[in-house]
């Protein structure tokens, strides 16, 4: 799957990663060791820090901020909530691929955006009404 998912992307063809499908892109990860990713973007995928008080995973509802309005963003307001659940994040190289980031309790790159490709780390598929639009938006490209 991985050289027909990269091919996809290559071509400029519309792509939308969700959770570990935007950690994916990414060149490497430390969840359980240190893993080669699909190297798209030049990054690493690091586990949220021990902070008193942090619970890890971070579960629920949290707030985006809009860095560069993408067009799956088109009609969503900046500090919309959308549902999380994760222990890792993105930490991107180019921060210019940013396109929206979330406190816990720093912030953490919860979106990018390039040319065709749109990754959140949050879950639009469980995020209600919000998520739902984010992915009418996806669909409306291709």
């Amino acid at each position: 799957m991985i050289e027909p998912l990269v091919r996809h992307i290559r071509a400029g063809k519309p792509f939308l990663g969700i959770c570990l499908g935007l950690q994916l892109l990414f060149t490497k990860s430390y969840e359980d060791g240190e893993h080669f990713g699909l190297g798209v973007f030049d990054g690493e995928v690091v586990r949220f820090g021990d902070v008193p008080g942090l619970k890890v995973p971070h579960m629920g509802w949290n707030q985006i901020r809009i860095r560069r309005r993408a067009p799956v963003l088109k009609d969503i307001p900046d500090d919309t909530h959308f549902y999380f659940v994760h222990s890792y994040y993105v930490v991107p190289k180019d921060r210019n691929i940013i396109a929206t980031e979330t406190d816990y309790p720093t912030p953490f790159t919860s979106m990018i955006w390039q040319d065709n490709v749109f990754a959140t780390q949050f879950h639009p598929e469980k995020s209600q009404r919000v998520g739902l639009e984010l992915l009418r938006n996806f669909a409306e490209l291709g």
